[in-house]
């Protein structure tokens, strides 16, 4: 017996900001009987609906979605906590007879739900841990990370200067082992844990960035500000929720120190940026089936050669 057939189905539709993700994955629930959990870090938060590009009720289509508005922007989340919470939900998901998708940009997360990765049991060190903290007050966000640069650039990549917490986690393995965060990982990914189809969308560069910023205009005016001040007005400040683009910006102007324009504008260029380290993340750390989803007036047939992968990595009819 092929092992694939004793696993679990999943399809993950994974891509950068503003490729196309929810509408292609509304696509393939309708299609395969399925049931979608979002594999992005920050829709998780509740009140944070603008700024993360939230699917809205009306864009569900009645569809059932799953890790959206589960924690107060307050509330911390870790990669361990997500990868506990979606494995349940897949399993639950296949034994009610539905087809579990993951859809989402956030590489890692996605990448520790689908093969079989254990976290580090690298034990901490509070008093080196205090002394980065200490650090990054006097040295600022964008020096720490400089400094994770020199000793693990690939980590540096994928975390960003603000995620101070995540910074000072990897420096912190490297001054216990000597060895990069990466480095465990690479140990930790011997197989896939499920029968998955792995899809990703892709765009010309230049058609994703125009994308990107006509996004961010939209959310201007659907009132990103307002939600953003809301949090600034409670005091939320120090959280994991506030890192995120779209709000990080928007609270440089809120504490004065950039026009709105500029920050708008600095969010789209983090934007921007962010979309193409997710294009390299993907690229160099999972296997996928890349979709061209550039002539988006062709959709129809996009979603016939993303059906016609998940039919054949699957072995599962279309409803349609």
């Amino acid at each position: 017996m092929n092992i694939l057939d004793v696993l679990q189905k999943l399809l993950v539709i994974i891509g950068p900001t503003a490729v196309g993700k929810t509408r292609s994955s509304i696509e393939m629930a309708k299609r395969y009987n399925g049931e979608i959990i979002s594999g992005d870090s920050m829709q998780i938060y509740r009140k944070m609906d603008i700024g993360t590009a939230k699917i809205t009720k009306a864009e569900m289509e009645g569809i059932p979605h799953h890790l959206i508005d589960i924690l107060d922007p307050f509330e911390s989340f870790s990669v361990a906590e997500f990868q506990l919470l979606v494995r349940t939900k897949i399993r639950e998901i296949s034994e009610s007879g539905k087809l579990p998708i993951i859809v989402g940009g956030t590489g890692l997360y996605i990448q520790s739900v689908i093969y079989d990765y254990q976290f580090s049991d690298v034990p901490g060190d509070e008093t080196f841990r205090l002394q980065l903290e200490e650090k990054a007050k006097k040295i600022g966000n964008v020096a720490l990370h400089k400094e994770l640069m020199v000793v693990d650039p690939e980590s540096a990549l994928q975390i960003h200067p603000n995620n101070v917490r995540r910074v000072i986690r990897a420096l912190e393995i490297y001054h216990l082992t000597g060895k990069t965060r990466n480095d465990f990982q690479r140990v930790q990914q011997p197989d896939l844990l499920y029968n998955t189809a792995l899809v990703g969308l892709t765009m010309a560069r230049e058609n994703l960035y125009e994308r990107i910023n006509a996004r961010i205009d939209l959310m201007v005016a659907e009132g990103l500000l307002a939600e953003v001040n809301s949090l600034y007005q409670q005091g939320l400040r120090d959280c994991q929720s506030i890192q995120a683009i779209g709000y990080k910006e928007i609270y440089e102007y809120l504490d004065g120190k950039v026009s709105f324009e500029a920050a708008v504008e600095n969010l789209k260029q983090n934007s921007r940026r962010y979309a193409k380290r997710q294009f390299t993340w993907f690229r160099n750390k999972m296997d996928v089936e890349w979709i061209d989803m550039t002539n988006v007036n062709h959709f129809s047939k996009k979603i016939t050669e993303i059906s016609r992968c998940v039919e054949g990595k699957l072995q599962v009819k279309s409803n349609t």
